[in-house]
Formats: structure tokens, C-alpha cells, sequence
């Protein structure tokens, strides 16, 4: 049975120095360069206040 998900897949296009900085950043940091990417975006979603706010969880959940 397939899992539902709720990613969205896009085409990026970057420059070739962009891709260098992006593929050893990820390196770097012991991530895939999608990953990367996901937490760069996150990141500046988040830093700019534009990220839905998380439920935090009760005792009773």
C-alpha cells in the first residue's frame, strides 16, 4: 500500500557556482542536496516568520 505524501516535486534551475556552494554545503553537513535545499527553505520560511505555527502536544495526546 503506497503512503499518501505531502511533498511536491518542482524543476530548480541554478547557476553551476550556485550548485558547487549548494552540493558542498550539503556535503558539509551530512545531508543529500535535496535535503539541503528543504532546510535553506525552511530556514528562511521560518526566520521570516511565514511558516504555519506548529500544535504543540498536550499530555492528553
Amino acid at each position: 500500500m503506497k503512503k499518501e505524501s505531502n511533498t511536491k516535486s518542482f524543476v530548480l534551475r541554478v547557476d553551476a557556482d550556485t550548485m558547487a556552494a549548494i552540493e558542498k554545503w550539503a556535503a558539509d553537513e551530512f545531508r543529500s542536496i535535496n535535503g539541503q535545499l528543504q532546510w535553506i527553505i525552511t530556514e528562511a520560511l521560518r526566520k521570516d516568520g511565514r511558516l504555519p505555527k506548529k500544535k504543540r502536544k498536550t499530555d492528553d495526546e
